[in-house]
């Protein structure tokens, strides 16, 4: 029989929480606080905190110009299969205790999903037919081997450490990660995890684009790379897409390292005596309450410090330090995590 209400709490999930509408809201809030901190550190009153919000509607309103030489089905499409694939990922890492599909969540889906927006932002460059895109799709193309090794790595070492304390060797299932540290407490207090969690937020930026890792875009070098020739529209959804993507990996590092907090959470609401749909409504409250400060925390310090107080790195820096100080962190909790510690 055909459930109307199934049908109306998965639209829920997509559209409002932890879909489109959360991604939206909270991605351009954090892009906004990005922004401004910069500007305060440097000295400058930056723009207001929801400059992002009206730069995304200002561009949506302009005319949408699609080169000659592009391929305009790819061309258009790219950005927007970019931020879809972001919204499907973030509805797959649990908020503490909850989870939109949680039977179906697991690190390997999460890994793929992740890669899928830097294969759109390269295809559509590559669509542009643009010297200066196909300049900036070699360097996105650089960056994302440079950070893929270490990401792996990273979720290798927590799939082992989880998977040794519950007797299954590797552990990939992400609601039996964070369950697991509700009953335990965040890996992050585990000594073999704190330089996987080191790394994981050094891959952040990396990962986003951000500066000093802003190669593929080098607006002073290359103007804006990739996006040289994206205007209107599909430019807003690939600048909305940046900003989703902090929100999404700040969210996986929490499930990952500070799952443990879910707990809690739990037991404080648990502590009323509510009923049972009350507890859950006001424990997933509270939970992307506490999800929403932990990522304003790591974009200000993980993304908006390193931009204030460093120059940007040259692509051949970039895999250099990816590769050595990320990968070899990374390898270090690795190898604590399979011996025991």
């Amino acid at each position: 029989m055909f459930n109307w209400l199934t049908v109306l709490e998965t639209l829920g999930y997509i559209l409002i929480f932890p879909g489109f509408l959360f991604c939206f809201l909270v991605g351009l809030f954090l892009s906004g606080v990005d922004r401004k901190i910069v500007a305060k550190m440097q000295k400058r009153v930056g723009p207001p905190l929801l400059q992002p919000f009206y730069d995304f509607f200002k561009l949506c309103g302009k005319e949408t110009i699609v080169p000659a030489a592009a391929n305009k089905g790819m061309f258009l499409a790219a950005p927007l299969v970019g931020l879809a694939s972001l919204i499907v990922l973030q509805m797959f890492i649990p908020i503490f205790n909850f989870t939109a599909f949680s039977t179906m969540a697991d690190v390997i889906v999460i890994l793929y999903l992740l890669l899928i927006p830097a294969l759109a932002m390269i295809l559509g460059g590559a669509a542009s037919g643009s010297p200066y895109a196909g300049v900036g799709l070699s360097r996105e193309m650089v960056t994302v081997i440079a950070c893929e090794l270490p990401l792996v790595l990273v979720l290798l070492a927590v799939a082992r450490t989880v998977g040794s304390a519950m007797g299954k060797g590797l552990v990939f299932s992400m609601s039996e990660i964070v369950n697991y540290q509700s009953a335990n407490g965040s890996l992050i207090t585990h000594v073999s995890m704190i330089p996987a969690a080191i790394a994981f937020l050094l891959i952040i930026p990396g990962e986003t684009g951000s500066h000093p890792f802003d190669t593929a875009e080098a607006e002073t070098e290359i103007c804006e790379g990739l996006l040289a020739e994206y205007s209107g529209g599909p430019l807003a959804v690939f600048k909305l897409s940046h900003s989703v993507k902090v929100l999404t990996l700040s969210s996986l590092f929490v499930a990952l390292f500070l799952g443990g907090l879910g707990g809690k959470i739990a037991a404080l609401v648990g502590s009323f005596g509510l009923s049972a749909a009350a507890a859950g409504m006001i424990g997933g409250l509270l939970g992307a309450i506490v999800l929403v400060m932990l990522c304003l925390v790591i974009t200000i310090v993980f993304i908006s410090l390193v931009h204030a107080i460093t120059a940007r790195l040259k692509v051949e820096q970039v895999f250099k330090y990816y590769w050595t100080v990320v990968t070899g962190l990374a390898l270090l909790s690795l190898v604590l995590a399979w011996y025991g510690f």
